[in-house]
């Protein structure tokens, strides 16, 4: 028999956030590997558009509307993913937002609170109802599966006048590998992805910026805006069998910014 470990056949792939960005990004190359996929979004139509472009690649899709702020929303929307698909085995975490301030003297307790709702707050519920899925089936006899929270450089380095945002993608990376060493028995993985400058709705004004451009992007080894389908591969190797060992980790996926 051929080795094929990233063939997602028969798995089933759930990404918050992931009509668009590099939610999207990962969502569709999981789809081309054969993966089922399930994606939840706030915005009606920007959901039903991606769902619109996940079903062209042959597999069943599932979109929901899903506030992941919302921990009674996140509940039932596990429980109608997991009902309408059979099961879920790669969860990834990625609905996210940000909100800075003009000093940290200044931040006010809103904008620590709105950072902390969805990033924060949202990554545990949907991380936590995903892992009393997988444990349910692996008492059953079913062991494995993958969960991913999506975390960002600025849990690494120092992040001005963005301190709220940090906290909250720095816990990410605590919370999944607490995660990974509750859940191993069980043959659950948990790790950590940490984007740098990347392309998406999130950074359009600073895409926009020369200064930025300039004085950022030029420092990327790469000397390029991170795209959303740079995070294709890493998504397509932690919900596959060929990480079934790997766990605990974080994966810096930045054109080599953090180094230089």
């Amino acid at each position: 028999m051929a080795y094929a470990p990233f063939n997602l056949a028969g798995k089933v792939a759930l990404v918050t956030g992931g009509n668009g960005g590099i939610g999207l990004g990962m969502a569709e190359a999981m789809a081309q590997a054969g993966a089922d996929i399930v994606i939840w979004g706030s915005n009606k139509d920007k959901t039903l558009a991606a769902e619109g472009k996940l079903t062209s690649h042959g597999v069943r899709v599932k979109a929901q509307i899903v506030d992941c702020a919302d921990e009674a929303q996140v509940v039932a929307g596990m429980q109608e993913a997991v009902a309408a698909m059979g099961r879920v085995d790669a969860v990834f975490a990625n609905a996210g937002r940000g909100r800075g301030a003009a000093s940290f003297s200044e931040m006010t307790t809103e904008t620590w609170r709105y950072n902390m709702a969805l990033n924060l707050d949202g990554v545990f519920w949907t991380a936590r109802e995903a892992a009393k899925h997988m444990v349910e089936r692996a008492k059953s006899g079913d062991p494995g599966g993958s969960i991913v929270g999506i975390a960002s450089l600025a849990a690494i380095e120092g992040a001005a006048r963005n301190e709220a945002y940090a906290a909250t993608k720095g816990a990410v990376i605590s919370m999944m590998k607490s995660i990974a060493v509750e859940h191993a028995r069980y043959g659950v993985r948990a790790n950590s992805i940490l984007p740098g400058w990347i392309a998406t709705d999130m950074t359009t004004g600073a895409q926009g910026s020369e200064k930025f451009t300039e004085n950022v992007i030029s420092r990327v080894p790469m000397r390029r805006w991170g795209e959303p389908q740079d995070f294709g591969g890493v998504a397509v190797y932690l919900a596959s069998d060929a990480s079934r060992y790997h766990s605990g980790d974080s994966f810096i996926v930045d054109g080599g910014y953090s180094i230089f």
